[in-house]
């Protein structure tokens, strides 16, 4: 009866072996963690439709939440300029951080805004 336990046992053991060398009992890799791209930030096709997605609908021509207005350009690049748009979105000391009352903009999208602040804010 020991015998035939033991036989089990290894048998177990020696298929458990080839399954781990085999990679079977791995379980499925998770997929990859996307970059954050702040290679080619643009005006146009990263900072306007961000901004539209999460800060105008409080900060536009019609309603200038906290006397900010992000409809344009230049109101932005204003608030870009002076600290104020960075300061907000990555809630600072000193600034009112953005959006109110809710949760903070995701890292790539402040670390994108942030990209276009330090090239100077330029409309393209």
């Amino acid at each position: 009866m020991y015998s035939k336990l033991l036989l089990l046992l290894s048998a177990g053991l020696v298929f458990s072996a080839c399954a781990s060398e085999n990679g079977e009992d791995q379980v499925a890799d998770a997929p990859p963690t996307p970059t954050c791209n702040t290679a080619n930030v643009t005006y146009t096709l990263t900072v306007a439709p961000l901004l539209q997605k999460s800060c105008t609908s409080c900060h536009n021509s019609n309603f200038a939440s906290g006397g900010v207005n992000l409809s344009t350009y230049a109101r932005v690049r204003t608030v870009a300029l002076n600290g104020r748009l960075i300061g907000s979105v990555n809630h600072e000391a000193g600034y009112s951080p953005m959006p109110k009352g809710g949760t903070k903009l995701p890292d790539c999208d402040i670390s994108q805004l942030r990209k276009w602040v330090e090239d100077g804010a330029i409309e393209n």
